[in-house]
């Protein structure tokens, strides 16, 4: 499932492959082309659940937490399956350049 969604950016220009596996991937890519990324994050997954700038829920904190948590300056998407979900969370670097995309898979 995450091969298929990490399809998706394969238009877009990716800094840094760190991890694809069927569980877990987690990507770098640059800024400057965020509005891009949120664009298929957006298709794939409906709204952000936790937007940039909104301090984060305990439910929002629960999700991310096995895969370095969600701060306020961080975004969260999330879809919902049958039996999973899967998470994708946006970490922006404090060098303003970059920012690493974790997506995983979660068990119900």
């Amino acid at each position: 499932m995450l091969k298929v969604i990490s399809e998706q950016f394969n238009a877009l220009e990716i800094c840094e492959n760190r991890s694809l596996t069927d569980k877990y991937c987690e990507l770098v890519f640059y800024s400057r082309d965020i509005d891009q990324w949120h664009k298929i994050c957006t298709d794939i997954f409906d709204k952000a659940k936790k937007p940039a700038g909104v301090k984060p829920t305990k439910e929002d904190l629960c999700l991310a937490e096995k895969h370095g948590g969600i701060f306020t300056d961080q975004v969260l998407y999330k879809k919902d399956f049958a039996d999973s979900m899967i998470i994708a969370m946006f970490w922006p670097w404090q060098d303003t350049t970059h920012i690493t995309l974790k997506i995983a898979v979660l068990n119900k």
